[in-house]
């Protein structure tokens, strides 16, 4: 298999993780529209993540929260997120660096991606490994009733080219030497 140099996934991990920041940044500039809400998972031992200690000795390893209603003082920044929210009656406000987020879902359009981490060799000959974050394609999850599988097209957008009815691809391999002059 080829080596990726480019290193699509992290591109890919790094969109993904900006779709969280834009839609936390206009729901704290705006407030939730409709009944959109959020549930957000995230490792609770990932460098910057701010709990106290009784909710990160309730929540060892990853934790979600749910910005629905009961919660205050969003801040959204490039790097984290902050928010005041009520654990079983006693207001905590925590601190998540986007790095650390794991899942992302909004129930209600039932939307959602998530973040896998694999344990790899650590690159450039060092010892040890580290975590390298693949994210999973963004796919709307199905928790009930009919999701589409592709995004609705622009207006404008071309018609898509129908498959031949043969069932093939009806691609063509075409030499480029064909299109030069001699």
């Amino acid at each position: 298999m080829p080596t990726d140099h480019i290193r699509y996934d992290i591109l890919a991990q790094a969109a993904l993780r900006g779709v969280v920041r834009t839609v936390l940044a206009d729901a704290a500039k705006n407030g939730l529209p409709g009944e959109h809400h959020f549930k957000i998972t995230f490792n609770t031992t990932a460098p910057g993540v701010r709990l106290s200690d009784r909710m990160r000795e309730r929540y060892p390893k990853d934790m979600t929260v749910v910005l629905q209603h009961q919660f205050w003082d969003l801040e959204v920044s490039e790097q984290s997120f902050e928010v005041g929210l009520s654990f079983g009656g006693v207001a905590e406000r925590i601190t998540v660096p986007f790095d650390a987020v794991s899942a992302f879902y909004d129930p209600a359009v039932q939307f959602g991606f998530q973040f896998e981490t694999i344990e790899g060799a650590a690159a450039g000959g060092e010892t040890g490994a580290q975590l390298v974050e693949k994210p999973v394609p963004a796919k709307p999850f199905a928790v009930q009733g009919n999701v589409p599988d592709a995004l609705p097209m622009p207006a404008d957008a071309p018609a898509p080219v129908p498959a031949p009815p043969d069932g093939t691809s009806g691609a063509e391999v075409v030499r480029l030497d064909r299109f030069r002059k001699k």
